[in-house]
């Protein structure tokens, strides 16, 4: 609805801009007054029709093929069916579709792509164009998934990460902007016709006599025509940069000069990892390279169950501030506002590490050697935990993940290990890359939960009540504690797990309430008797949480969440894709060729 009416508004603008300039005849301004036109109708109509081709739907509609009914059975059968009646010994051979074989084998990595920036986009291209259809649920057959497989398995952990920021920016581009409203060459064409129409009626108003004309009229022309300009420049060297113009250079190498110029913007970005962040003296620089080349800022969001409760808990009222607070608080209960400013008051973004990454790319792509055909790929992809824990050691863990729902073991995991995180004192423990994997995956986690609800609409059933049930039990208890400012956190996660659980909670409790508080604390006690080992253990349970809720949320949801800068989740989605890891792969076989082989 909203494209139709920009069509008709581009057409009711465009007629009565016509007919303003028709009365104003003769105006020694028209050549100017056409060229200006000429350039706005341009730039409109390519927003009108990017608007309308840059649709979930209609995206959709252009990804579908034509119906595939398959071979001739029918011909087959009757074929057949005449031989047998003829006695004639017939029989009918199979001849499988040909490059079915898996190549998992060459599974050693290869030397990265730093020198070549252009390649690297190249190559997000190519594979864009393959997997495009992924954000409209099209299927794929083996073929795909094995080159797909085969490439990034020789890819190291940062050039895939390069290729995925790179190929999910097509994706962006393709649902949200103009650079698809038409075609190449036609878009650099209107493109050019757009910029000399501004520049040509900016210096015929400089040559023109303008007697007649007041100064603060003339000064305002200018001021126009010049921010036009500055526009178009602008809009210009944009299509030239942009990642459509780097990957359709036939020879990367050639000519030196522009391929040198390419490169050197390309490096601006290149994202640095937070853990290399770049020397003080230059940190405005590295500020200003961020904010105006990097494509995704290399963090995530994250929200916290047992901070929420702590804050939120009842406070005693002793003071005229406290009264007044109290009072704003119920205000905002009332406005239906809480829920909103609780998302902006308690989610906060943390640096996602090199360290982080790597570890969930190992994990993936260890589970996708193992995916060799289509029936053990799903297993692997529907894992929520469960995998990792049916080694013999881990399998007491299972009833928390087996015997939960998805979104109970997501708070159950995320009050765990926060309450072993708090009260971790062993340095050696302290200072296990795995503790802090845990505590980032699992405060990311949530907030998807709590904030992201959209996004994980699909697979949470009641999520948002458990974590509300959860909370009020957490606020209930801590109103009884007396907590030490600055140390609230830890001795809070001290008094839970003090709290004895040798009797299931909900048979004490019943189950009306849906609060995982001690539920969690039970896990967290069977956790600790694994000592050491139990970091490892938790941070890859929190990779197949990630994993399940990334390859289960809705492609609309992750094509929802580019307009807003992209999410963790969804490039976890898109390797897991590219790593043969998803329900997209359900051509097994293709069409096996069937031959009627008549004896002799």
């Amino acid at each position: 609805m909203t494209r139709g009416w920009h069509l008709v508004g581009l057409i009711f603008q465009a007629i009565a801009v016509a007919y303003v300039f028709y009365q104003s005849l003769p105006n020694k301004l028209w050549m100017l007054i056409v060229l200006v036109f000429l350039s706005g109708l341009i730039k409109y109509g390519k927003r009108t029709r990017a608007l309308y081709l840059a649709s979930t739907s209609r995206f959709s509609y252009s990804m579908h093929t034509k119906p595939d009914p398959g071979p001739n059975y029918a011909k087959l059968m009757e074929e057949y069916s005449s031989k047998r009646e003829a006695n004639l010994p017939a029989e009918i051979t199979m001849i499988p579709e040909p490059d079915k074989e898996s190549r998992t084998q060459c599974t050693a990595v290869s030397p990265g792509m730093d020198e070549d920036d252009i390649k690297v986009v190249q190559e997000a291209r190519r594979f864009f164009e393959a997997f495009k259809g992924l954000f409209v649920d099209i299927i794929f057959s083996f073929r795909e998934k094995n080159k797909s497989r085969e490439f990034f398995h020789r890819r190291n952990v940062e050039d895939t990460l390069r290729l995925l920021d790179v190929e999910l920016n097509f994706f962006y581009d393709v649902l949200y902007t103009k650079v698809v409203a038409v075609g190449d060459k036609f878009r650099y064409f209107c493109r050019f016709i757009s910029f000399t129409s501004v520049m040509i009626a900016l210096v015929l108003f400089f040559i023109m006599d303008k007697v007649g004309f007041g100064r603060f009229d003339v000064e305002v022309t200018y001021t126009l025509l010049l921010g036009a300009m500055a526009l178009e420049v602008v809009a210009l060297l944009q299509l030239i940069f942009s990642d459509w113009t780097v990957s359709a250079l036939k020879n990367p190498k050639e000519p030196r000069v522009l391929a040198a110029i390419f490169r050197n913007y390309l490096s601006l970005k290149k994202s640095t990892w937070s853990d290399d962040e770049e020397e003080a003296e230059i940190e405005f620089l590295a500020w200003l390279k961020r904010c105006l080349f990097r494509r995704w800022s290399k963090s995530i969001s994250t929200y916290n169950l047992i901070d929420y409760s702590i804050l939120e808990r009842p406070q005693k009222i002793q003071t005229f501030c406290d009264r007044v607070g109290h009072s704003f608080s119920k205000i905002i209960v009332l406005t239906g506002l809480k829920e909103f400013l609780d998302h902006m008051r308690y989610s906060s973004r943390t640096p996602f590490t090199k360290g982080l990454w790597l570890f969930i790319h190992q994990e993936l792509r260890d589970k996708s050697v193992l995916a060799n055909d289509l029936e053990f790929a799903k297993k692997i992809y529907s894992a929520r935990g469960d995998w990792v824990l049916h080694d013999l050691h881990w399998s007491k863990l299972l009833p928390f993940v087996n015997e939960v729902e998805y979104d109970e073991s997501l708070i159950l995991w995320h009050v765990a290990t926060d309450l072993l995180y708090s009260t971790t004192t062993n340095t050696e423990e302290s200072n296990d890359h795995h503790r802090g994997f845990c505590k980032d995956l699992s405060d990311y986690m949530l907030y998807l939960l709590v904030v992201q609800s959209k996004m994980m609409s699909s697979i949470v059933v009641i999520g948002r009540i458990r974590f509300q049930d959860t909370c009020a039990e957490a606020e209930k208890f801590l109103a009884r504690k007396e907590l030490s400012t600055g140390k609230e956190h830890e001795e809070a996660s001290k008094c839970i797990l003090m709290v004895k659980t040798t009797v299931r909670p909900v048979d004490v409790k019943g189950d009306r309430s849906k609060s995982v508080l001690f539920d969690a604390s039970r896990l967290a006690h069977e956790l600790m008797t694994f000592k050491e080992e139990k970091w490892k253990i938790i941070s890859k349970v929190w990779v197949e949480l990630l994993s399940y809720a990334a390859s289960h949320c809705r492609a609309t949801a992750h094509a929802h969440q580019l307009s807003k800068g992209g999410e963790l989740a969804t490039f976890v989605w898109l390797l897991m894709a590219h790593f043969g890891l998803g329900e997209q792969f359900q051509i097994n076989e293709g069409h096996a060729r069937a031959k009627l082989i008549v004896k002799k």
